[in-house]
């Protein structure tokens, strides 16, 4: 059993094949998939999916790189949204300085008023962090998120290890992808093999990131295993253990029924 924690499920690359895409995942073992939003009108399109899906859960937010001219009012809109009942966290949210999409000053508004949004609403937060690890921690410590039992995880994790250091203590889960199998990703293999295990997720950030045996092509949420597979061997454990392990960890993190 696996849980692929951030899959995009919805984007257009799926269009023509999405029916197969989710038999294909479950054939390999994944039982859930949460997908989630990047904008207001993304949140509804999650929605639907997670409507038409039983195994497709939704998180709901604004991304940074869509939250140019953030607006308060739209903090309501995804308030809103997340009374869904399949809603399970407050994402994709947080920064990225990598893209010069959205002013800093718009991020960090968006980004702090959804983290403490998650708090108000005693759900946990999916963080996208791109070279703003400074300000991604800062603004964490000083959210009504940090120190709660489920705060969120750092999606698609590539920072440093006092990065990872500073979200454990505060109590964050860490999301591992594809990277993490590429061949010249040795200081990533260094901090997975050095995170604790009742801490890490496993995603596929679908469409992208495919991991290194399907590398140039489309990932897809089948594709989780050969992260799960690389976490087992850094961890000196089997495939099956780690399965058991992250999925454990999706389902005390978001809530997650998984023996059905």
């Amino acid at each position: 059993m696996l849980v692929d924690t951030h899959c995009h499920l919805d984007f257009s690359r799926f269009d023509t094949d999405r029916d197969t895409i989710l038999r294909r995942a479950a054939e390999a073992g994944v039982k859930r998939i949460i997908v989630p939003a990047i904008d207001l009108q993304n949140c509804a399109d999650v929605l639907t999916l997670a409507e038409r899906y039983p195994s497709v859960f939704a998180a709901v937010g604004v991304h940074p790189n869509s939250s140019a001219v953030w607006n308060q009012s739209w903090l309501n809109q995804v308030r809103e949204f997340a009374k869904h009942p399949k809603v399970v966290a407050i994402g994709e949210i947080g920064l990225d300085y990598y893209w010069d999409d959205a002013p800093k000053e718009d991020q960090h508004s968006a980004f702090l008023s959804q983290l403490n949004l998650a708090a108000d609403l005693d759900l946990p937060a999916i963080i996208h962090n791109r070279e703003s690890s400074e300000d991604v921690i800062r603004l964490l410590s000083e959210s009504a998120l940090a120190g709660r039992e489920r705060p969120g995880v750092l999606h698609s994790f590539s920072a440093e290890w006092h990065v990872a250091e500073a979200a454990l203590e505060m109590g964050f889960y860490i999301g591992i992808t594809g990277p993490v199998t590429y061949k010249k990703a040795d200081s990533l293999r260094d901090i997975v093999s050095r995170l604790p295990l009742n801490r890490i997720m496993v995603e596929t950030d679908a469409p992208f990131l495919a991991p290194q045996q399907r590398r140039g092509k489309r990932n897809e949420p089948a594709f989780v295993a050969y992260v799960a597979e690389q976490i087992a061997t850094l961890h000196d454990l089997s495939s099956e253990e780690i399965a058991r392990i992250t999925s454990a960890n999706a389902q005390r993190l978001f809530g997650l029924v998984l023996d059905d």
